[in-house]
């Protein structure tokens, strides 16, 4: 194992992390918030420092390879949210390391979930900020914002990539991989722009509003600075603006950066596409006529809340406009089945991924058929190409893994959860990077009531489910660490 080749890319990576508390120490500066800027600034101290001792040991370090690679990702994505935990600490949000920690896990695997019961009043604006801002650059993913710009990691940058970017399939939109982080990046930025803008002319939102609910929205995250999420604004435009942008968040990058290069039909042919806004469109008439009556009979209203709720839970996002925990058993069903699916490979919402649901399905079917006519040769294909046979075996592999790690930790959660309902919606609303789930952990609720080990393992959870479960599994297996 290359420690030193190791060493010498986190270090890159957190030193390039500790400037990403100038936005929230601009912030501090411009509404006075000291004692919040005395902790960004020795947070950005420590970790600048941290990244610049690791990098100077491992400097004259040669390249990374694939095991070397696996254990950089997995452990940036251990250092960058116990970094990101600080400012939260200092500046006495929490008291407990442990909760601390959740927040911020919670935050950078966009998963939402929070141990706070009291939100708008719990830290000042540039700490809000910072928890928003967490979502954002979890989203579209640390290490391949840091592909993007430290061109020193070199080869290791295809491996990196392919390891961090959520979903089956993570083929590069530009010949050298530097430039899809580029490109993505580039994109993530604009649609956070779009939104801050029209929140501000639409929703009446200010700048710091605008901004930080883009941040969330767009990284698919759910953290609101409202204690009623997006409820609190009690609009229309915002519902509309949130609905649209989680779900525009929840498509494959690749197809908007298609778009771009004039390659449109190619794009609107893509099946997974095709499939994802099939499930939200009957998913939301499903939960919109079963909330008729909870609306008074208006069905507007029950449009406007059920497609509002089933883009935050298809999306991974969580934002919340209403209970729909209180929902009538079909709709709350369905939601808690949404869960597992998430949202298109290549997007920043979490979950199985449709494309995998979508290749299983077929997959199903293919050997149904094949059951009372074993003559026949169908080979599965998707968007007109022939899917091979290992990629098949793949995501049926990945996705006994993902329901093993379900039910493994439905079960662990169950010897600490006050009931059966709370334990498996907490635990998929986790592994999934959804924040809220059922019973005791709904959208109204919080995950403060549990005991420091239940929150070290939904933590865990959160991590296995943002870095889609093999890339931290592997390094837990001991034929990893054999030469």
């Amino acid at each position: 194992m290359n420690w030193r080749g190791i060493a010498k890319i986190v270090g890159q990576v957190v030193l390039g992390f500790g400037f990403t508390f100038t936005l929230p120490i601009l912030w501090a500066l411009g509404y006075g918030e000291w004692s919040s800027l005395r902790a960004f600034v020795a947070t950005a101290a420590l970790t600048t420092s941290f990244g610049g001792v690791l990098f100077g040991w491992g400097r004259r370090a040669g390249g990374v390879h694939r095991r070397e690679a696996l254990v950089l990702v997995a452990l940036s994505w251990f250092l960058i949210p116990l970094f990101g935990a600080l400012p939260f600490l200092f500046d006495g949000v929490f008291s407990s390391p442990v909760d601390a920690w959740f927040e911020s896990v919670s935050g950078f695997t966009t998963t939402g979930a929070t141990v706070l019961t009291e939100i708008e009043d719990a830290m000042s604006r540039s700490v809000h900020f910072w928890r928003m801002q967490t979502h954002w650059l979890g989203g579209m993913g640390i290490m391949v914002l840091f592909v993007a710009v430290l061109p020193s990691i070199g080869v290791g940058g295809k491996m990196l990539f392919k390891n961090e970017v959520p979903g089956p399939i993570t083929e590069g939109l530009r010949p050298r991989i530097r430039e899809t982080s580029v490109a993505l990046w580039k994109l993530y930025i604009v649609f956070t722009l779009v939104q801050t803008m029209l929140l501000m002319a639409f929703g009446g939102m200010d700048l710091w509003n605008a901004s930080s609910h883009a941040m969330s929205t767009l990284g698919t995250g759910g953290f609101s600075t409202n204690n009623a999420s997006i409820g609190g604004f009690d609009s229309v435009a915002v519902d509309v603006i949130c609905t649209v942008f989680m779900l525009v968040a929840g498509v494959n990058f690749s197809l908007y950066f298609m778009v771009m290069q004039g390659k449109g039909s190619s794009a609107a042919r893509d099946r997974e596409l095709w499939a994802y806004g099939a499930i939200v469109l009957l998913a939301t008439l499903v939960v919109s006529l079963s909330i008729v009556e909870r609306h008074g009979g208006d069905l507007l209203q029950a449009f406007r809340h059920g497609a509002f709720q089933v883009a935050a839970v298809v999306t991974t996002t969580g934002f919340g406009t209403d209970d729909f925990d209180q929902y009538p058993p079909v709709g709350r069903t369905l939601l808690f089945f949404l869960m597992f699916v998430g949202g298109c490979a290549g997007s920043t919402a979490g979950g199985l991924k449709v494309f995998r649901c979508v290749v299983i399905a077929k997959a199903s079917w293919l050997q149904i058929a094949r059951t009372f006519r074993p003559q026949e040769v169908s080979p599965l294909k998707l968007r007109g190409v022939a899917i091979e046979e290992d990629v098949v075996r793949g995501i049926f592999a990945f996705g006994g893994a993902y329901l093993g790690l379900f039910v493994v930790g439905s079960l662990l959660m169950s010897l600490m959860s006050p009931d059966f309902e709370t334990a498996i919606s907490a635990t998929i609303a986790c592994l999934a990077s959804i924040g809220p789930g059922l019973a005791e952990v709904g959208p109204t609720q919080n995950y403060g009531f549990f005991a420091a080990p239940a929150k070290v393992l939904l933590t865990l959870l959160m991590l296995f489910g943002r870095l889609e479960v093999y890339t931290l599994l592997v390094v837990f297996a001991p034929r990893f660490w054999r030469r």
